[in-house]
Order: structure tokens, then C-alpha cells, then sequence
């Protein structure tokens, strides 16, 4: 028989850090602990209020439902908690930390062995011109390749300056810039807004119109100067007919998968098989999670052998995180085995 507990914990913004959805301080997330013969396992329901499509007044109560019936197995608990991706993937991670060796090896591969890491972007947050710059220049000699910059909360005609210097300080040959615009743009204004940027020789940009506009996204898709990944839009569809429904209307150039936000790995694999059947490119990304969310999806992603830069954040954004072998050198995610995990601020107790 499996025990199993739910924990919230509120992780804690070192800097308060802007999105075009304000600014975050803090970060709620919550464990899953399960314990059998002595042996315990963690997975973290990374819920992100305001953008998750589970972040509603039920959450607690089904996560709470799930632990009361852990052992009805994990495959009856994520079907029957399809539209709540984050318990779903919480539960992925806690049962599969539940049978590894160690609690945290659950992909074991040539990443975990510290012989491979995985080349990932660096984050640049919303702010004004100078601190955007900034934060470019602090990548670009910490050894990222690949930049991602959040656009939409300055104006464009600022945004578009940076871009600007940007390029005219490092080629498309030396750095990688990926832009997210998290559904800013106005359908009407999107297109003429995509030709500009066009000129700065992008790799993409996330989400240029909110989503659930399918066929203002399929015109912009069909027409676009720029490559076009969706992010957002992946989120609350859950079946598989509506999944491909979507992916052939839009037909994007590239999905992003977040497993808190689309339904774990199990979902975020169903979104892969689908898009490759289309010549649709895609890459992984994670939304906030603590050190132990991270590992896992970072441990995941590895094993879907993509070339790709990944959007796997580095944890280092919370003052309270937890200690973990995962480390960035050089623009990539690494797994030091010489450094160990401390879990001292998180009662595990059952």
C-alpha cells in the first residue's frame, strides 16, 4: 500500500521579475510525498495562478483526492484528472520518483551521468530598455547562444530599438533570439507588427495574438514573415481530436510544450506524435517549477533527443529553492552527480 500526503509551498522571487502578466514576488507550487515500505517519492503540481487551466477554487480538494486514492495507480488517477495537467504531472514525477534508485535519477541517461547536458536559452524578463540590455549582456558572456526576450510590456517602438542594437552588436550567427510575446499583439495589428520584427533575423516568436483566436492564428500562421511557435494556445486542450483539430487549422511552424501546463509527460507526448505527423517543430519548456519539477522535466526532455536549445529555466530565480545538482555553464543545463539534494526546508514527513 502507497501512502501519500499534499504539501503547498510558496516559492519566493529573489527579484521581482515582469511578465506581461505583471509582476511576480512569489510562486505557489505544491509536493506530492508517497511512501511504501520505507521508500519515499516526490512530485511537484506546479500550478501557476492565472495562466495554469487548472487554477480554480477545486484544485486542493481534487489534489487531495488524488492522494486519498494513490492506489488506484497512476494510470486511473491521470485519466480521471485530465483537465488538471499540473496533479497530473505531480503524480508522474512522484511515482517515478517513488521506483528510482535515489528519488531523483528518473530518467537515467547520459544527462544524469554529468556527460551530456542539455543547450537551453536564457531568459531575458521584461523591463525598461536598459535593463533588458543588461540582462542580454550578463547571457551572452555567462556563454548562452541561444537568448529568449519577453516583449509586449514596454512599447514596441522601444522593443523594436532593442532588437536593433542588439543585432547590430552580435549577427544571427552569433546568438539565437527568440522573442515571446505572450498574446499581445491585436489580431489587426499583428501581421505589420511581425514584419518589422522580421528585419532582426529571429528565430520566432511565442504567441503573438492571445489564444483561442484559431483562425486569426491560422492567417497569421499561413502569412507570417517570422516563424510562429504556440505556447499558450496547447493549454486546456485536452482530447486528441482536439488536438489535431487545432494543429491543422493553425499549422504553426513550432508548438512549445510546458508538461505543467498541457497535461505531464504523457500529454506533452501525445502533442509531439501529432505535431511530427505535420513537419511541426517543437521544443520543451519549463513554467516556474521548483528544483524537483525541473529535474524531472529537464530529465524527460533529454531523452526526447532534441538538438534544439530548450526552455528548461534554471531555478535560480527563488531565494528558496532547493539545493540540486542541476547547474547552468556555458548556455546549457547541466547535472553535477558531486552535488547532492537537500530537501531541510520542506517537511516530508507522512
Amino acid at each position: 500500500m502507497i501512502k501519500a500526503i499534499c504539501k503547498q509551498y510558496i516559492l519566493n522571487f529573489k527579484n521581482p521579475s515582469g511578465t506581461s502578466r505583471g509582476i511576480l514576488k512569489t510562486k505557489d507550487t505544491w509536493f506530492v510525498v508517497l511512501e511504501k515500505n520505507g521508500k519515499m517519492g516526490i512530485g511537484e503540481c506546479g500550478m501557476f495562478r492565472g495562466l495554469s487551466i487548472d487554477d480554480r477554487p477545486d484544485f486542493e480538494d481534487k489534489l487531495q483526492w488524488a492522494c486519498d486514492n494513490i492506489n488506484l495507480g497512476l494510470e486511473i488517477l491521470i485519466n480521471e484528472l485530465i483537465e488538471l495537467p499540473s496533479i497530473q504531472i505531480g503524480l508522474e514525477i512522484a511515482f517515478k520518483s517513488l521506483e528510482s534508485a535515489d528519488g531523483f535519477n528518473l530518467f537515467p541517461s547520459r544527462f544524469t551521468q554529468d556527460q551530456s547536458p542539455i543547450p537551453i536559452n536564457g531568459l531575458i524578463w521584461m523591463g525598461d530598455k536598459a535593463f533588458m540590455k543588461q540582462q542580454i549582456k550578463d547571457k551572452l558572456k555567462a556563454g548562452f547562444s541561444c537568448i529568449k526576450m519577453k516583449i509586449g510590456a514596454i512599447d514596441f517602438s522601444s522593443e523594436i530599438e532593442l532588437l536593433k542594437s542588439i543585432r547590430q552588436e552580435f549577427s544571427g550567427n552569433d546568438i539565437e533570439l527568440r522573442v515571446d510575446a505572450n498574446g499581445a499583439f491585436a489580431p489587426q495589428e499583428a501581421l505589420e507588427k511581425l514584419k518589422r520584427l522580421s528585419h532582426f533575423d529571429l528565430h520566432s516568436i511565442e504567441q503573438p495574438i492571445k489564444q483561442g483566436q484559431w483562425s486569426d492564428m491560422a492567417t497569421l500562421c499561413e502569412s507570417t514573415p517570422l516563424p510562429i511557435a504556440l505556447d499558450e494556445e496547447l493549454i486546456g486542450v485536452f482530447s486528441e481530436e482536439k488536438k489535431k483539430e487545432m494543429l491543422m487549422l493553425i499549422n504553426p511552424q513550432y508548438i512549445i510544450l510546458k508538461p505543467t501546463l498541457v497535461g505531464g509527460f504523457k500529454g506533452s507526448e501525445a502533442w509531439i506524435k501529432l505535431a511530427e505527423r505535420q513537419h511541426i517543430k517543437w521544443w520543451v519548456t519549463s513554467a516556474l517549477e521548483s528544483n524537483i519539477g525541473l529535474n524531472a522535466i529537464a530529465q524527460w526532455t533529454y531523452t526526447l533527443n532534441s538538438k534544439s536549445p530548450q526552455g528548461l529555466g534554471t531555478g535560480s530565480l527563488f531565494a528558496n529553492n532547493f539545493d540540486s545538482p542541476l547547474a547552468v555553464k556555458n548556455g546549457t543545463l547541466r547535472y553535477e552527480n558531486n552535488q547532492g539534494w537537500s530537501l531541510s526546508n520542506l517537511d516530508l514527513n507522512i
